[in-house]
């Protein structure tokens, strides 16, 4: 648990480099994924299905990597296995530090668990692990449709709330 608050720790105070930037420069309107999956079979039919939807992506190598990338961008998408770079699934450090995220910022990120334990589309363990969907490894082959469903959902789930704040000027 402290190895995790002292990597959060180092990355977050480590001085501004720009070759920590993802990405140079995005036109408005592309959406942008960051994928944490050390599989490299199951990260190569996530990367394939959202190239084809139009994704500019990166792939993280380390968990040191993603935290790297993500403070100095914000993903549309965040696909993690559960136990990337970890034994343990409750201590994941990059889902540990999508959950620090103010609301405001996290409400706009959509993460992806990757799970050996839980079932594809459980709501309740997605709920418990403050992700937005859950695929279980099976299902991977399906990935881009079951992502495309979570999507719409949460898209419907959030309109009315997105709507209200670009009509109060919060957006």
């Amino acid at each position: 648990m402290d190895e995790e608050k002292e990597l959060l720790d180092e990355i977050s105070s480590d001085p501004y480099d720009a070759s920590d930037k993802p990405f140079g420069f995005i036109e408005e309107g592309i959406e942008t994924a960051l994928i944490c999956e050390y599989d490299s079979s199951i990260r190569a039919k996530i990367v394939d299905d959202l190239k084809k939807e139009g994704y500019y992506i990166t792939e993280a190598s380390s968990a040191r990597e993603a935290l790297k990338s993500m403070r100095f961008h914000v993903y549309q998408l965040v696909v993690v296995n559960e136990v990337y770079e970890t034994s343990d699934p409750g201590s994941n450090v990059v889902i540990q530090s999508l959950n620090r995220l103010p609301i405001s910022i996290r409400r706009n990120i959509f993460v992806v668990l990757i799970s050996s334990m839980f079932r594809t589309m459980d709501n309740m363990a997605a709920f418990n692990r403050s992700v937005n969907i859950i695929i279980n490894e099976e299902n991977i082959d399906d990935f881009g449709a079951i992502v495309k469903h979570g999507l719409a959902d949460n898209e419907a789930f959030y309109h009315v709330f997105r709507e209200t704040l670009r009509n109060t000027g919060h957006i």
